[in-house]
């Protein structure tokens, strides 16, 4: 994490239009929020907001925003084709109607920072890429999600070697990105293939990095956290829902999966069975400097064998639903891509 570069500062002399394209399904109480702090953004050509099927009332936020905001547009909701997943459909139509060179995928709970959208530009022609995620700074209200988002970041950073990604920018395997803000340049996302190349993945966000680099082209995750934020899931039920929908379907063989779940039961559960207390001291050394890197309560980090059970339980629960069934996010069931 100490060499895991943030992103920087803007450019002032930066003049690039972009169009920001946002996916929504039931975000009327989010949806506001995201908007407010985009359209004071500078170069913003439009924003192209994807009604799917929403049952709440998003479509009547987009349309008064639309009345105010002239760059403001909902696109219309079409039948979901065979083999797609929600998310990835939505992307990829409102790719078909953008009309900038910069295409900027943003999530509906996705709240920018103060001119974050130029310092992500400049970064992305600053470091001659054609696809750059921010990872963002993690909202987190109430007891479980003090106790249980923090271990995403545990996840996935004591796993992806972030530095090595910016020397080895053509290895797939170090493709990361989430789904909160991914900027792509329009003419790479065609050649790419677009999200009709992660038609069926509900990890689609770092499978696309990782197809991005296959096709050779640029991509890199850095640290937005002071870009943008999110909060991601309200509630423990949340949490397991939003979880469970891509915990299995995230690893591409079972080897892999029960790899991972040996791993975490093993190194970062284990020692606080007996087994070593001074393995168990490292492993909240680790917590510990994540927690004062992303901001996390550190409370949270005393607790961490719980959270570990947590997430073991949470991924079996995943591979037992992907196998018999499918899982299920915001009223639509997937069976494993």
């Amino acid at each position: 994490m100490a060499w895991w570069p943030r992103v920087r500062g803007r450019s002032d002399s930066l003049d690039e239009d972009v169009s920001v394209l946002i996916p929504a399904r039931n975000e009327q109480d989010k949806l506001p929020a995201a908007l407010d702090a985009l359209l004071g953004q500078p170069c913003v050509r439009e924003v192209l907001i994807y009604d799917d099927h929403s049952e709440d009332g998003t479509a009547e936020v987009v349309a008064r925003y639309a009345a105010k905001d002239p760059r403001v547009r909902r696109i219309p909701p079409l039948p979901l084709p065979e083999g797609w997943c929600g998310k990835t459909f939505a992307c990829y139509t409102l790719a078909g109607h953008a009309r900038s060179p910069w295409l900027l995928f943003l999530d509906a709970d996705s709240i920018l920072a103060a001119d974050a959208l130029r310092s992500i530009l400049a970064e992305a022609k600053r470091r001659e890429l054609t696809l750059l995620s921010c990872w963002p700074g993690l909202e987190v209200r109430g007891l479980w999600e003090k106790l249980l988002m923090p271990m995403l970041n545990f996840v996935v950073f004591t796993l992806y070697p972030a530095p090595l990604a910016l020397t080895r920018p053509s290895d797939a395997s170090l493709g990361l990105a989430h789904g909160a803000l991914i900027l792509v340049r329009r003419d790479a996302y065609e050649r790419v293939g677009g999200h009709a190349a992660v038609r069926g993945e509900l990890f689609e966000d770092t499978v696309l990095a990782r197809v991005w680099r296959q096709c050779g082209e640029r991509s890199l995750c850095l640290d937005g956290q002071h870009v943008v934020r999110t909060r991601m899931y309200e509630g423990l039920g949340q949490i397991w829902r939003g979880f469970h929908k891509n915990f299995y379907p995230a690893f591409h063989s079972p080897l892999s999966f029960w790899l991972f779940l040996a791993l975490h039961g093993v190194v970062f559960l284990g020692p606080f069975l007996g087994l070593s207390w001074s393995a168990a001291g490292c492993v909240l050394a680790m917590r510990v400097l994540l927690a004062m890197r992303f901001r996390h309560p550190l409370w949270s980090c005393a607790l961490h064998p719980l959270a570990e059970s947590f997430l073991l339980v949470l991924g079996l629960s995943s591979w037992w639903r992907t196998k018999h069934g499918g899982v299920e996010w915001k009223g639509r069931r997937y069976a494993r891509s």
